[in-house]
């Protein structure tokens, strides 16, 4: 079974991490598992309480096909956890890692986004709260997911791209995928 690893940390976006979980395991088949940096209670921008054992150490044992950051409202302070190593390893052994809005920018401080296609909230969001980040040549204005050389970064407001492209790089096959977005673009035909 392939495996998803969902980073959650205070203040987490209930929106961006919804249809990975909410679809990945019951309808795709996915092992999605959460992860945050200590075991405990964390609570979402709009108030969920949720419950997650599985500490940000544990995420190698685990080996997630596609490592997942949930943007929220710690990656722009200093109280944001650290985690490039993390996700250097990931994609120096063959992984995906995928962040969206505040998540981008833990890919961009690992170092991750200089040399690749990639996106966000905007250009500005990136340079502004990444240390270290000189992508800035790469970064591509799109209201959707981009998806490159196993990085996916997507914008707050592409939460179904952004699960498109986390479960093409975990392997879903052709059929069911487009079988994903077909259903989640319905309301808009």
């Amino acid at each position: 079974m392939t495996k998803l690893a969902v980073i959650l940390t205070q203040g987490f976006a209930d929106w961006e991490y919804a249809l990975v979980a909410g679809t990945g395991g019951p309808f795709f088949g996915f092992d999605v598992q959460f992860f945050a940096p200590h075991a405990g209670e964390v609570r979402s921008q709009g108030g969920l309480a949720a419950v997650v054992s599985n500490r940000l150490e544990e995420i190698a044992k685990f080996e997630p096909a596609v490592i997942v950051v949930v943007g929220g409202t710690i990656w722009e302070t200093d109280e944001a956890p650290d985690i490039a190593e993390l996700l250097k390893a990931q994609h120096a052994n063959g992984g995906a890692v995928a962040g969206i809005c505040g998540g981008t920018l833990a890919l961009a401080r690992a170092g991750l986004l200089n040399e690749t296609a990639h996106t966000s909230n905007n250009a500005e969001f990136l340079t502004q709260n990444a240390k270290g980040y000189s992508g800035a040549e790469q970064y591509r204005d799109s209201a959707a997911a981009v998806s490159s050389d196993r990085i996916i970064t997507a914008p707050g407001i592409a939460p179904v791209s952004f699960t498109a492209a986390i479960f093409e790089n975990a392997g879903l096959n052709t059929e069911a995928l487009q079988q994903f977005k077909s259903m989640l673009a319905a309301e808009h035909i």
